[in-house]
């Protein structure tokens, strides 16, 4: 004989166990998320550790470099006569030219076009393609020219412009002068 009181509580407990089970399943996927979210910030802190080391060791190179010696560029109108470093910034990458000196050319060419080796860089490699330009490219000191590219179309002007400002504050973050072209 089942006892109508007995058969009530046996129906809530019925029910009550697969709901119990149920939160003890979602317990565990809390606590599976909560440890993972856990791995993921130390993963974070440690690359934001090792990001920072870098850039310090490349400020630390750079630094090598004097600051720029501003009489030494005034003058310098056209971009062909720059002598320092140049970058051309497009919407997907930059074009990094490293002026070479010819062995009569004088140490400032304010009159002369300079010859130079070009490569294309993208924006996220810019700092270590800064930090190995030679030091005797610098001649006007820690400065760089830094353009939007004259080629780039005009439905990709937004993405220079953002490309341009990026740049700028990586050169910045990194100690060197910037020195936006054209100039005014």
């Amino acid at each position: 004989m089942i006892f109508p009181g007995k058969t009530k509580g046996l129906i809530a407990l019925a029910l009550i166990l697969p709901l119990l089970a149920a939160c003890r399943k979602q317990e565990q996927a809390v606590q599976g998320t909560v440890k993972g979210i856990e791995q993921a910030a130390v993963n974070a802190e440690q690359k934001a550790q090792a990001t920072a080391s870098e850039l310090d060791s490349q400020r630390d190179e750079l630094e090598k470099i004097p600051l720029p010696t501003k009489s030494m560029f005034a003058g310098v109108r056209e971009a062909s006569q720059w002598a320092n470093p140049f970058l051309s910034v497009g919407p997907e990458f930059a074009t990094l030219r490293i002026a070479k000196a010819d062995a009569g050319q004088a140490a400032s060419p304010k009159s002369q076009t300079v010859r130079g080796q070009q490569s294309q860089v993208k924006i996220e490699d810019l700092a270590q393609a800064i930090t190995a330009i030679p030091a005797e490219a610098w001649r006007y000191g820690r400065v760089i020219a830094v353009e939007e590219s004259p080629d780039a179309a005009a439905k990709a002007r937004p993405a220079v412009r953002r490309n341009v400002v990026a740049v700028m504050r990586k050169l910045n973050d990194l100690g060197v002068v910037v020195e936006e072209w054209p100039r005014r």
